[in-house]
């Protein structure tokens, strides 16, 4: 090619033949008419729209794995203009998943935010993760976002971790919107997805847009509110979705397509006006005569508030990897989900223009050091300024303040309420911390809080407690798996050690200890992924070819009977004598390992010795009578409590802790283990090898569901026996299967499989 003309390589690759400067030969037109993708006009992160607080909108996408969030993220990316060509997951050149593990398996690991802009609103997005070992990434994103777009499969409905991605949504109070994604797809089905989203979500789906066309005859969409048809008929393999048809309906138009909005659209309002009052009134005041004449606006106004209230969740189609339905859905984004100041935070208004921003996220930077994710609820952001750390009661300075882009990020001089930024230089802040401006705008915020909650006691309003001036933090969940981990030479042992300590800071849910018995470094996470990924990113990162033990399951024990004892302590240390006699009594219980005093001894104790005997009765539930797992389900009843003059502390704990020993073996130990809850989509002719194979690793079967030509099998089985279970199932079906994995509860061992697991343990099986 004889030109000046960018020519592709590679996705998003442009190369400039330098053989001639000429551009006579009209090539260059040709070019750019037939590959739409090649935009000279891509925006920079610093011309992102800096507007106000109402036109801010913090948002998440969530969704069962292979739903196609990251798809949807890298769609929104290019159509708001912040990136030259279409990522795809597959070909691992997405924005977001930029992770080599990421890219290498095409699933999404941690959680990536992203800021652009979109007709006049700033879209500060995170793009989640959908597998179950990380579902605390999903969690801690949820914490700080305002409102989330669930992602559906439209031919799968809801899934397992959609139903957990709900669930936490649900906690965190987040108005939400779906996207019924691959409607291209052959078995893509609307009233299925909607009806499974009302039953198994026990959701209110508000339809605001029906398909044009079902499976790969799936060219748009209409907009029930508007009565716009939207059409994406590009024939060319580079057709991006950029251009798109849109216009009214007209009478012209199919007749079973006009028949099928008015139906779909009479619903619409029928619903909405069940769930505003406003709205209804308007209905029966103005438009009574013709429901079909209210104004598209009011309409939109009424929704809005529905999905707010979280009456109501707007249910919108499309097909990401196709290009078809993006553009609308962002238009929804900005139109239904909250703006930062329309969601209630107490805090806000105690510390009114003062910053207050709570810490979610740590990602360790080689370069720049620890990187910390803030969401600001109040107050102005600044680099090179002093902030208060009200968890560690410590002063850190800030020394630069970027903008996040995925990996990629641009500093800014400063960032308003109600936006996401990325901070240098906090080297002690951890995920769940508040970061304020000084330590007196936390005294002043403190004084704002107990003035308000006297004006409510007044009033005879129950306000919040104001005692706690930071913002909620993040709920880690339990770990599931441990294994040990060993570095090469005893050498790298620091180093192993470090690396270890960053990760930690990142993920919380990743827990180190050292084993008391054998001194090896036990690394526990939340799944097989969970440690395999871990395991991978300290020989990438770290440069630290480690040896992981085999995986083990972390059990926890339980007691079966309730035992009253009395035990004394007394040790003379150097010239002092130490005396204590305890006298308690352990139950089983549904609360989790709790302590309380009879009254006449909690009334006599000191605060010092509560503490001392506090820390006693949960360092002995730590390790149980059976072998040595954490203990849960108890409760324990302090009686008595007898010191002798001059004991310390330390004695007191360690009498106390010896009591409760004894009362635990007396108490007959149960080994719990984890049961886990497993969905298997399969098809029919492998359904009984799959029933089979379940059978074998004591699982119980709870349903089986028909999902089109497909099975559902709903199950509950030992997490223990799930070991290698994909490379089982996949060997099973001929890989026509898919399953996930998810906690349930802690359930008793059989008398059976407990004996076994503990020749196992003592090394005779």
């Amino acid at each position: 090619m004889q030109c000046g003309v960018p020519f592709v390589l590679l996705r998003g690759c442009v190369r400039h033949c330098r053989s001639c400067s000429s551009h006579a030969c009209g090539w260059r037109a040709q070019w750019r008419r037939s590959y739409s993708f090649l935009k000279d006009d891509v925006k920079s992160l610093r011309a992102v729209v800096d507007p106000d607080i109402s036109k801010i909108r913090n948002i998440g996408i969530m969704a069962h794995i292979d739903a196609g969030k990251t798809t949807t993220t890298e769609r929104m990316l290019y159509y708001s203009g912040y990136t030259r060509a279409l990522g795809d997951v597959d070909d691992g050149d997405t924005v977001t998943d930029y992770m080599a593990q990421e890219r290498e398996r095409g699933i999404t690991i941690q959680s990536a935010a992203v800021t652009f802009d979109w007709k006049e609103h700033r879209v500060n997005l995170i793009d989640t993760p959908g597998h179950v070992d990380f579902t605390l990434e999903v969690e801690r994103a949820l914490r700080v976002l305002d409102g989330a777009v669930a992602v559906f499969d439209a031919s799968a409905g809801v899934e397992a971790q959609t139903l957990t991605v709900w669930r936490q949504a649900d906690k965190h109070k987040i108005p939400r919107m779906c996207f019924l994604n691959k409607m291209d797809k052959p078995g893509a089905s609307l009233s299925y997805s909607v009806e499974s989203i009302k039953r198994k979500l026990k959701a209110n789906p508000v339809l605001l847009q029906i398909p044009i066309g079902s499976g790969k005859g799936f060219i748009g969409l209409v907009d029930l509110i508007t009565k716009q048809r939207m059409t994406w008929e590009g024939k060319s393999w580079a057709e991006d979705g950029r251009v798109f048809t849109s216009r009214a309906l007209e009478l012209t138009d199919d007749p079973e397509l006009l028949e099928e909005v008015s139906q779909a659209r009479g619903a619409l309002i029928e619903q909405v006006a069940d769930l505003d009052d406003e709205f209804a009134e308007l209905l029966l005041g103005e438009y009574s005569d013709n429901f079909d004449t209210v104004p598209a606006e009011k309409l939109r106004e009424a929704v809005r508030r529905v999905t707010l209230a979280r009456k109501g969740v707007p249910v919108l189609c499309g097909s990401s990897l196709k290009n078809k339905g993006v553009q609308p859905l962002l238009d929804a984004i900005t139109a239904y989900l909250p703006a930062p100041h329309e969601r209630n935070h107490d805090l806000v208004s105690w510390y009114k223009e003062d910053l207050c921003a709570l810490a979610f996220k740590v990602v360790h930077d080689k370069q720049r050091g620890p990187l910390v994710f803030l969401r600001i609820y109040s107050g102005t952001l600044k680099p090179q300024s002093a902030v208060y750390n009200i968890n560690r009661n410590g002063v850190e300075r800030m020394s630069r303040l970027l903008l996040p882009f995925a990996d990629h990020h641009v500093e800014i001089p400063s960032l308003s309420a109600g936006n996401i930024a990325l901070t240098v230089g906090l080297k002690q802040t951890v995920t769940g911390d508040t970061i304020v401006s000084s330590k007196a705008s936390a005294a002043a915020a403190a004084r704002r809080a107990q003035r308000l909650a006297e004006e409510k006691k007044v009033s005879g309003r129950s306000g919040r407690e104001s005692s706690s001036l930071v913002l909620a933090g993040v709920e880690v969940p339990e770990p599931v798996f441990f294994c040990s981990i060993e570095p090469p030479t005893m050498s790298k042992q620091a180093d192993l050690d470090r690396a270890l300590n960053c990760l930690q800071r990142e993920d919380p849910s990743l827990k180190v200890r050292t084993d008391p018995d054998s001194g090896q470094t036990i690394l526990c996470g939340m799944g097989e992924l969970h440690i395999e990924i871990l395991h991978d990113r300290i020989r990438r990162e770290y440069n630290i070819e480690t040896h992981l033990g085999p995986l083990q399951v972390a059990y926890r024990e339980t007691i079966l009977q309730s035992v009253t004892t009395t035990d004394t302590l007394d040790r003379t240390l150097g010239d002092k004598r130490h005396m204590v006699t305890v006298e308690l009594t352990v139950s089983p219980s549904e609360k989790s390992a709790s302590v309380t005093y009879d009254e006449e001894v909690g009334a006599l104790l000191s605060a010092e010795i509560r503490e001392a005997v506090d820390n006693g009765v949960h360092s002995s539930y730590l390790q149980g009578p059976v072998l040595g797992y954490p203990v849960q389900d108890v409760s324990t009843v302090i009686h008595s409590v007898g010191i002798e003059p001059g004991t310390s502390l330390a004695m007191v704990s360690a009498g106390v802790s010896r009591c409760m020993l004894k009362a635990l073996q007396q108490a007959g130990g149960q080994v719990l283990e984890p049961v886990m809850s497993l969905e298997v989509t399969v098809e029919e002719e492998y359904l009984s090898q799959v029933l089979g194979d379940l059978a074998q690793r004591r699982g119980s079967v709870r349903d089986v569901q028909s999902r089109h030509d497909n099975k559902v099998l709903l199950a509950t089985v030992p997490l223990a026996e799930m070991m290698g279970y994909s490379t089982v199932l996949r060997t099973l079906t001929s890989g026509n299967a898919t399953f996930s994995l998810e906690l349930a509860s802690y359930e008793p061992m059989n008398p059976q499989a407990q004996n076994t697991l503990l020749n196992k343990m003592a090394g005779l099986s």
